[in-house]
């Protein structure tokens, strides 16, 4: 009976949402929006500036672009390692656009940061540039009467969702269900690229969406995450590919969904228009903006990090990308990636927040690790306490002696409080841990509390923030009740105190002289599903700076290095050994409780070393596998997916 119950809901909820509406329906509500849209001017229309504000940004791509020819373009590149900068470059940007403005992204919340972005974008609009945004919809907006008064802020602005899989721009529960089986790849196709392209001369990509946590705003839990901006011909293309997805099939116009639809049709006299949004923390947001628009701030945190130089290639997986799975270029990125790993010859640095490898990549770094002198492996990856997506680690968990014996990565696992973490990052902020501390830690010990020095990173001021949305790999576990508080959507509480960081940042630097940054995880859903973008620099300098950034995190004190347990028991070691090396290789089953590998934490008075070293187990202490992590059910759950569930590592 529980069977036939379910059956019946999945096909009455495919009944009500797999139908599109009818043309009548759709001309009618692009009617509404054409008759109610504001169609004000902020800006005198004889300005062809459309009143842009003067941008240093701006300036750079303007001379690069001049600068460039056909057989030698000329490009600036700016790493955009901290949140404040990131969102600062974003305001700049779009109030000094002229022409036009393209956004692409996979979440967009409506806190504080994803409120000013889109105000800022609301207010270009009305001053005459064209704006465009397109966002995934399983992880967008997801409230039809927002999405209609957006529909009429501005005639010059345009909002398309990518893939709605039932013609709608809210997915509640049952739907995603009947998602996954009527139609399995269909909605498990996301679009994960992130882009905001201005007058198609400069642009910014990589792994940050529209969230308080992408920009160092959360008050709880903020990522650890990276952008690239550039300005220049790449730009162009990054232009180019958005209009690839724009264009697409699967990139639907607000009228066309039933429930925008359905808003804009119920009162067609709607005077609403957008309205400046109320922000939880009006003075932070009033001093980024002013930071964004000070040209001394902008040339200190920005600016005076620019580098020059000539080679640059942005690349995007082709949209609906699993209609055609073995078409070239439909996943060009990826076959990009696998190329340059696959021709390293001394060093690959890798940073990603989920380590689980697809078969590919799992063939290119087993070669690599059998040469005879196979290039050195860096892996800078999440921990069970820093991450939010346990289901994931618990992947990456299961296969750790394949990756170090096999491949011989080098694993550093961040830490929940890093070191590296600017000392403000701590200023206003809660000292609450999720659980009461069983070990009798307190809040702002060391342990507890990052110190100075290393890569600034300034989160926002204010209270404690309870919302713990489900990260990018959760598209198949939380989705349903995403933005809910419940308790499997936050992550594995902690014994220790503070403001906690996750990695978020995806990025790959090979043989010291080429980097990528973009949104690709290199793991199966970025390889098989999501679509995702990312831009290729052949500048040493750049490589550089970049690993250099990476590298800093696997410091000691803001990564765990993953190494095999030392065997003080001869016969008995060898035997768990082997009984792991089983376990660890069945698809089902791996309940053996025992790794091959645990986390290792450096002795006071020790230097850093590898863990091959001979003097390693000498110099580092193990501090168990789940380390900082309170005892709950995320641990157990963590077992239990690392036990059952590594043949689902591409929907994960």
């Amino acid at each position: 009976m529980r069977r036939l119950l379910m059956l019946l809901l999945l096909a009455a909820t495919l009944a009500a949402g797999g139908c599109s509406l009818s043309q009548e329906r759709i001309r009618k509500a692009d009617a509404v929006v054409t008759l109610t849209a504001d169609r004000q001017d902020t800006c005198d229309p004889a300005d062809t500036s459309h009143c842009a504000t003067p941008s240093p940004l701006i300036d750079a791509a303007l001379e690069a672009d001049a600068a460039s020819t056909a057989a030698k373009p000329v490009h600036v590149a700016t790493l955009l390692e901290d949140g404040e900068s990131a969102l600062a470059a974003r305001i700049n940007l779009i109030r000094a656009a002229r022409k036009s403005i393209d956004v692409q992204t996979y979440i967009w919340e409506q806190d504080d940061a994803g409120k000013l972005v889109l105000d800022e974008l609301v207010r270009a609009a009305r001053r005459g540039v064209h704006v465009r945004i397109l966002a995934d919809q399983l992880f967008s907006f997801r409230d039809p009467g927002l999405l209609a008064a957006l529909a009429r802020a501005s005639d010059r602005m345009e909002i398309r969702l990518y893939n709605p899989t039932f013609h709608a721009a809210r997915t509640p529960p049952l739907e995603f269900a009947a998602g996954i089986l009527c139609c399995f790849y269909k909605f498990n196709q996301r679009m994960h690229n992130k882009l905001l392209v201005v007058d198609d001369l400069v642009g910014i990509t990589g792994g940050r969406n529209y969230e308080n946590r992408y920009f160092d705003w959360d008050d709880a839990f903020d990522y650890i995450d990276r952008d690239v901006m550039v300005g220049g011909p790449a730009a162009a293309e990054m232009g180019a590919s958005f209009e690839q997805f724009w264009v697409h099939k699967r990139s639907a116009p607000l009228t066309h969904l039933r429930d925008v639809n359905r808003e804009l049709l119920a009162d067609t006299d709607d005077p609403r228009h957008w309205n400046p949004p109320t922000y939880d923390k009006p003075d932070r947001v009033a001093t980024l903006v002013s930071d964004a628009l000070d040209p001394a701030w902008i040339e200190q945190h920005i600016t005076r990090n620019t580098l020059r130089m000539n080679r640059v290639e942005y690349l995007s997986d082709l949209p609906g990308k699993t209609d055609e799975p073995k078409r070239r270029e439909a996943r060009a990125l990826t076959r990009h990636i696998m190329g340059l790993v696959r021709n390293a010859k001394s060093e690959v640095v890798l940073q990603t927040p989920y380590l689980v490898m697809s078969k590919p990549a799992q063939k290119i770094f087993s070669a690599l690790g059998q040469r005879a002198d196979p290039p050195r492996v860096v892996v800078s990856t999440n921990s069970l306490a820093s991450t939010d997506a346990f289901a994931v680690y618990a992947l990456s968990y299961k296969h750790r002696k394949r990756y170090l014996t096999d491949y011989g990565f080098e694993i550093y696992e961040l830490k929940p409080h890093p070191f590296n973490a600017d000392l403000d990052a701590l200023e206003g902020r809660t000292n609450a841990v999720d659980t009461p501390p069983l070990d009798g830690s307190v809040a702002g010990t060391p342990e507890s509390r990052p110190s100075g020095g290393g890569r600034s990173r300034r989160p926002g001021r204010g209270g404690a923030s309870e919302r713990f949305a489900p990260s990018e790999s959760s598209s198949l576990l939380g989705i349903g009740s995403r933005g809910s508080r419940g308790p499997r959507n936050r992550p594995a509480p902690l014994l220790t105190a503070g403001v906690r960081f996750g990695l978020h940042a995806k990025s790959i630097v090979v043989d010291d002289t080429f980097a990528m940054v973009g949104t690709h995880n290199f793991d199966p859903r970025s390889d098989h599903y999501n679509t995702e973008s990312g831009v290729i620099i052949y500048d040493k300098r750049f490589a550089d700076r970049l690993r250099d950034s990476i590298l800093q995190d696997t410091e000691p004190g803001n990564a765990w290095v993953i190494a095999p347990r030392r065997k003080t028991i001869p016969v008995l070691s060898s035997i768990n050994e082997f009984i792991g090396d089983v376990s660890e290789r069945l698809p089902f089953f791996d309940l053996w409780p025992f790794r091959y590998a645990t986390s290792y934490d450096l002795k006071p008075g020790c230097v850093p070393m590898r863990w091959k070293d001979p003097r390693f187990f000498e110099c580092y202490e193990p501090v168990g596998d789940f380390p900082e992590v309170d005892v709950s059910l995320k641990l157990i759950y963590t077992r239990m997916i690392t036990a059952f569930g590594s043949s689902a590592a591409g929907i994960l």
